[in-house]
C-alpha cells in the first residue's frame, strides 16, 4: 500500500489569496498531489510547484468577475480555475464543464470532500450546452488557441458578459490570429489583462473579451 502524496506547504502568497480559507486550498493541494495525479489530471512533476504554478496561477484571475457572479469552467478537469475560484471566492456561482465521465467523477468527488456548496459539475462539451447553460462570465485554461475557444465559449457568455481565457505570453498574437473569428460571433474589445504581479514571480495573463448586446 503506497502512502498518499501531499502537496508541498503553502507559499506566503497564498495567504493573501485565500485568506481564513487557506487551509481548504491547502487540502485541494493535497488532493492534486494524490488522486489528481493518480487519476492523471496532473503528472507527478507538478506536484512540487502545485501551488505557484497551477492554484495562485489559477486564484489570482479572481479580481476578473463581480461580487456574486456566475462564472462557468469550460474543460474544467482537474478543476484549474473553476475549484480554485470556488474556494477563493464563495460569492462566486461555479459551473464546471467537463466531457470525461472521470474527469467529472473526480470533481464531483472533491467538491463533495471540500464541502463546496457553489459548485455544480456537468458532464458534456462547451457547445452541447448551448441554449441550457449560460452566464456572465466564462473561463477556461489551457484548453485551446483563442479562435477555437470562443466558438465553444462565447455561445455561453450572456449578452454583455465576457470571456476570461488563461493564456500565456502568445495571447496578443492569438487575438490578432482570432479577430475574425471573434467578430462574427460577436465578441467585442479583446484585450489582454495581467493579474498576480504583486504576488507571482510572473503574472497571470487573460484574454478578455465582451460578447456584444446586440
Amino acid at each position: 500500500m503506497t502512502e498518499h502524496e501531499t502537496a508541498p506547504q503553502a507559499p506566503e502568497g497564498a495567504h493573501r489569496l485565500f485568506g481564513e480559507r487557506l487551509s481548504l486550498a491547502a487540502a485541494f493541494a493535497d488532493i492534486l498531489a494524490d488522486t489528481g495525479v493518480s487519476h492523471g489530471l496532473i503528472g507527478p512533476r507538478e506536484v512540487p510547484r502545485l501551488w505557484d504554478r497551477h492554484i495562485l496561477n489559477c486564484a489570482v484571475i479572481a479580481d476578473a468577475f463581480a461580487d456574486g457572479e456566475r462564472v462557468i469552467d469550460v474543460g474544467s478537469g482537474a478543476g484549474l480555475p473553476g475549484l480554485v475560484l470556488a474556494i477563493g471566492r464563495p460569492d462566486l456561482e461555479l459551473h464546471l464543464v467537463e466531457p470525461m465521465q472521470r474527469r467529472t467523477d473526480w470533481l464531483s468527488s472533491t467538491v463533495e470532500d471540500l464541502g463546496l456548496d457553489n459548485v455544480t459539475v456537468h458532464r458534456g462539451r462547451a457547445e452541447e450546452m448551448t441554449g441550457t447553460l449560460a452566464a456572465p462570465a466564462v473561463t477556461a485554461r489551457a484548453v485551446a488557441r483563442l479562435d477555437k475557444l470562443a466558438r465553444w465559449c462565447l455561445p455561453l457568455v450572456e449578452p454583455g458578459g465576457r470571456l476570461v481565457a488563461m493564456k500565456g505570453r502568445s495571447a496578443p498574437e492569438e487575438i490578432e490570429q482570432a479577430r475574425t473569428v471573434l467578430r462574427r460571433l460577436g465578441g467585442i474589445d479583446p484585450r489582454v489583462v495581467e493579474h498576480g504581479e504583486d504576488v507571482l514571480r510572473e503574472p497571470t495573463r487573460t484574454i478578455q473579451v465582451t460578447r456584444s448586446k446586440r
